[in-house]
């Protein structure tokens, strides 16, 4: 596509959102994604959606969100041999999983997605590009200018456009544009949170996992070759952790206690239901469960994947892999049973379900990503239950472009740091943390907004990835559209509230209203 208004850099959640937004405004979209699958969290990363309770009530996530979730539903009722129980389910769960109400095969997430764009495609306002990475970006003075690709084959290309989102997993071009932006866990004395470092720690990460999905085969023997590393991580304990980290045993961080995660059994609280993706029950043809390895035990911590050589993230990434496939391993070969003996060779890699030759997801779940340095930042002290007594929902944001609502969840940091796992309220998304304080034509849309390392665990699940991006992407638009700059819209309320009523047309939801909600 020649001169686009958008360039969208990444695929993700946020950025497929992002493009349904920009081109049913009418802007002509350019999107590029490493992988072959768009989605995200939601497809090529193999994460089922850890979504708010309220996720299924009127008012409980944005429209666009609600018709992705619907068009899951619909494509499974429509192709998946449902028996009659589900097909009249309207509130189906395929998988049956118990971390979402809506745990389904990360394959049909991206069917569904692709479906919804195409559209876009054929009609000329989007032009999709698989396989693209983007090596590094052209600047003049506050503005980008254009962003340079390398594909899977080799060849380099360079789109210019008017307008830029960076929807990457890990915020990659705000390093290439000289964008401002944080990495890691910000001091105490910058943001007041309680729970922040005394001094600032770039080191401090969430960690990241390389998901993998796993049938159960009751017939056959599928154990997996010896992974290279497997002695390593046999005995490997984590600082802080327990004991080693291949076994059933977690650090229940609310009440401090070590806790069994077994994967069968244990009244339902096992570790195969949790994030169960296919439940053969809701099937009438022969199809065995699934589900997706994005547990404790494969939690991946060792080192940051942000800002070191990119020798050294490969190196991280290929032992995140090790580790995955070692706990599968143990799994298959020396876990205790849950109705005696040891091993379970039943279970198998579902390349099928993945999309991969392996059964291991296309990229890693990250966590957490470089952060812009924004107009506004949202911290702990605005979200957290602690410190907000009595109320019923955080902290209401006058310039807000959307909702959202998870616990404060920080998994271990690639620095040694501990779990963090604080009560929060159900929160709003400012407009203010959207807005870089300098580059005029570049926007976050996904977990690289103005959040601290404390929020991002807050801030960094699929609807609200989502939200973000849709609302970057009609913040986009308003800009073009009245020649401004983020900046001054996110000063001037005049204009903050003609950005609401373009996103309140568009059904993106912003505020919780009449949703009864809680602290969770």
């Amino acid at each position: 596509m020649k001169d686009p208004d958008l360039l969208i850099v990444g695929g993700g959640t946020g950025g497929c959102a992002a493009a349904l937004t920009a081109c049913s405004l009418g802007l002509r979209v350019v999107m590029t994604e490493p992988t072959d699958w768009v989605g995200g969290q939601l497809t090529s990363q193999c994460v089922p959606p850890d979504e708010n309770p309220w996720i299924e009530e009127a008012g409980g996530c944005s429209q666009s969100y609600s018709q992705f979730r619907e068009g899951v539903r619909d494509y499974y009722r429509a192709n998946e041999s449902l028996t009659p129980d589900a097909l009249e389910d309207r509130q189906l769960n395929p998988g049956g999983g118990w971390v979402s109400k809506l745990c389904h095969r990360p394959d049909i997430a991206h069917r569904v997605l692709r479906a919804t764009l195409q559209p876009y495609v054929d009609s000329g306002h989007l032009s999709l590009h698989l396989g693209w990475r983007p090596t590094g970006a052209k600047t003049k003075g506050d503005r980008v200018v254009a962003v340079d690709f390398l594909d899977d084959e080799g060849r380099k290309h360079r789109v210019e456009a008017r307008f830029f989102l960076d929807a990457t997993e890990t915020g990659d071009v705000l390093p290439m544009s000289g964008t401002e932006h944080v990495v890691g866990a910000e001091a105490r004395e910058e943001t007041g949170e309680p729970h922040a470092p005394d001094a600032h720690e770039p080191d401090n990460v969430q960690g990241l996992t390389w998901c993998a999905v796993v049938g159960y085969s009751p017939d056959g023997d599928h154990t997996i070759a010896k992974p290279a590393q497997y002695d390593f991580w046999r005995h490997f304990q984590p600082k802080g952790w327990p004991c080693e980290l291949l076994s059933y045993k977690m650090l229940q961080v609310q009440r401090g206690e070590v806790i069994d995660f077994p994967l069968f059994g244990n009244n339902g609280f096992n570790l195969f239901t949790y994030r169960q993706v296919v439940d053969g029950t809701r099937h009438t043809d022969d199809r065995e469960d699934a589900t997706v390895m994005n547990w404790p035990m494969n939690d991946y911590y060792v080192g940051s994947v942000l800002d070191v050589p990119a020798a050294v993230a490969e190196e991280h990434f290929e032992a995140a892999r090790q580790l995955t496939l070692s706990m599968l391993y143990w799994l298959q070969t020396e876990a205790p049973r849950h109705d005696e003996g040891v091993g379970y060779p039943e279970l198998r890699l579902r390349p099928d379900l993945a999309g991969t030759e392996d059964g291991l997801a296309k990229a890693p779940y990250i966590r957490e990503s470089r952060r812009i340095r924004a107009e506004f930042t949202v911290a702990e002290q605005h979200v957290s239950t602690e410190a907000n007594p009595g109320r019923d929902r955080a902290v209401e944001f006058l310039d807000s472009v959307g909702i959202g609502a998870y616990r404060i969840d920080l998994h271990p940091s690639t620095n040694g740091r501990g779990t963090i796992d604080l009560s929060s309220l159900p929160f709003q998304i400012p407009l203010g943390c959207l807005v870089p304080v300098r580059m005029t034509n570049l926007l976050p849309a996904c977990k690289n907004i103005g959040v601290t390392h404390i929020t991002n665990g807050c801030y960094r699940l699929h609807p609200v990835e989502w939200n973000i991006g849709e609302s970057a992407a009609a913040l986009a638009h308003f800009c073009l559209a009245n020649d401004v700059s983020p900046q001054r819209v996110a000063r001037e309320q005049s204009l903050v509230s003609e950005m609401q009523a373009l996103l309140n047309s568009l059904g993106v939801v912003l505020s919780w209203g009449g949703v009864e909600t809680r602290a969770l």
